[in-house]
């Protein structure tokens, strides 16, 4: 991957809403000019949109409903598959690796937008990283159905009448938005395909949501965190409240209660932080992330900017940072795109000015609660507010259409119990197989 060196070279690095919406507002402007080279980098060759991503491991939506592939969102940034190893901001060259071989590149750039997003934080509690399922990524969303639909299999079997508890025991830390949308969406999945399985019933399955504060969705306030508490509990799940895991055994997990809970199913939900790569860099930081102006530049390196959630962004009206939020992050992509331009042009920068327009979460059985310019609403209504917004949301038509219509055909059909994997099934060769005393045709059952 190279640039001819006359062009003004420009690089944004993640694909999540920072990255893309700046790269889509980059597309309308500087990557028109024929002296611009903008190049988009991220690890996967598609966007994620994220607020659906419970949706997936319930099995509501299928899995590349949800995701648009970079190369068509982009029609004139250019994009590079692969990971950034490292920033040497004095230098201004990136250490890019990708391939089957994690080879390397060393790339100079003249302008930089650091969009990394971030990554969990288990807070080194003892066995958590190593039993616990995430919520961040498409995979994590398919493992966890995945996981789901293997255990009513197992449970459903004679030998497994012992194990059923544990084995249909799901435990949720985080009582945010994440960790409610989750154990709403996987309880609801369990239960209802609990008719195909003749051996297992609904007093098999327990669904737990471990929340640190006194009520869980915070953000929303109280009133609406006591409505979702109660709408939960009704569909058949367990809250506890001001607590944390503190340990994952193979056995299940222990709490700071003192309470252990039999589980073989744990996500956690309940930490973030900021991407490792910012730590090794000498700009300034907070808790991990790079502190920007109201133009999101980063002190003393003219030419880089950063926001999303490897940014620490100040809100001019509170004096506190702004939410690390989809919703900002899609509007902190316009001003990026505009003060980059404004940097190469030599024209007026903008600050930025944003203020929460309003927060919702689906909490399963078409109900929900959100906040919006501090109205409040619960139920259906906030349910189906949920699905319009986040549905207008969803880049390209096509993704549109396709989600709209699962939602339309899951109103008439029931959830696909499908596993999806990718292993391949290891067949024998013809020598093998004469020798075994086989007939050539003859190999196991393909995986879906």
């Amino acid at each position: 991957m190279s640039h001819p060196k006359t062009k003004i070279r420009i690089f944004i690095l993640g694909g999540g809403f920072g990255g893309i919406y700046t790269a889509l507002h980059l597309e309308k402007t500087l990557a028109r000019r024929d002296d611009v080279s903008i190049t988009l980098v991220n690890r996967e060759n598609f966007f994620l949109f994220t607020p659906m991503l419970h949706e997936v491991a319930s099995s509501d939506l299928d899995l590349t409903n949800i995701v648009s592939p970079i190369r068509k969102l982009l029609k004139r940034v250019q994009f590079f598959e692969g990971d950034v190893s490292a920033v040497d901001l004095d230098k201004k060259t990136l250490t890019l690796v990708h391939g089957s071989d994690h080879h390397s590149h060393e790339q100079p750039y003249d302008y930089l937008v650091m969009a990394l997003g971030s990554s969990t934080n288990f807070f080194n509690l003892p066995g958590v990283e190593q039993r616990s399922m995430t919520m961040k990524t498409l995979g994590d969303a398919v493992h966890l159905r995945n996981r789901a639909i293997a255990a009513m299999e197992e449970a459903d079997t004679e030998c497994a009448i012992g194990e059923r508890k544990p084995l249909l025991t799901f435990v949720v830390a985080g009582g945010g938005f994440a960790g409610v949308e989750t154990v709403g969406g996987i309880n609801d999945f369990i239960r209802d395909s609990l008719k195909f399985y003749p051996n297992l019933n609904q007093n098999d399955v327990r669904t737990v949501l471990v929340s640190s504060g006194d009520v869980i969705l915070p953000e929303l306030g109280e009133e609406l965190g006591r409505y979702a508490h109660k709408k939960l509990t009704a569909h058949g799940i367990e809250i506890i409240n001001n607590s944390k895991l503190t340990e994952a055994t193979a056995e299940g997990v222990k709490l700071s209660t003192g309470q252990f809970i039999s589980t073989r199913h744990i996500v956690w939900t309940a930490g973030t932080a900021a991407h490792p790569l910012l730590c090794k860099l000498p700009c300034p930081l907070e808790r991990g992330k790079i502190k920007v102006n109201e133009f999101f530049e980063v002190a003393g390196y003219p030419g880089v900017w950063a926001l999303g959630d490897s940014a620490v962004v100040p809100d001019l009206r509170t004096g506190k940072p702004h939410p690390p939020t989809a919703q900002h992050a899609i509007r902190e992509g316009k001003i990026v795109a505009h003060n980059l331009k404004a940097a190469i042009n030599g024209s007026q920068k903008k600050a930025f000015h944003f203020r929460t327009i309003g927060q919702l979460a689906a909490i399963g059985r078409r109900a929900g609660v959100a906040k919006i310019f501090g109205f409040k609403f619960s139920g259906f209504v906030a349910w189906f507010l949920w699905r319009t917004i986040y549905l207008s949301k969803l880049p390209r038509l096509e993704k549109k259409l396709r989600v709209a219509l699962d939602w339309t055909l899951d109103l008439f059909f029931s959830k696909d119990l499908v596993q999806y994997s990718t292993s391949r099934d290891e067949l024998m060769t013809d020598a093998e197989e004469t020798s075994n005393g086989s007939e050539s045709h003859t190999h196991s059952p393909t995986t879906v």
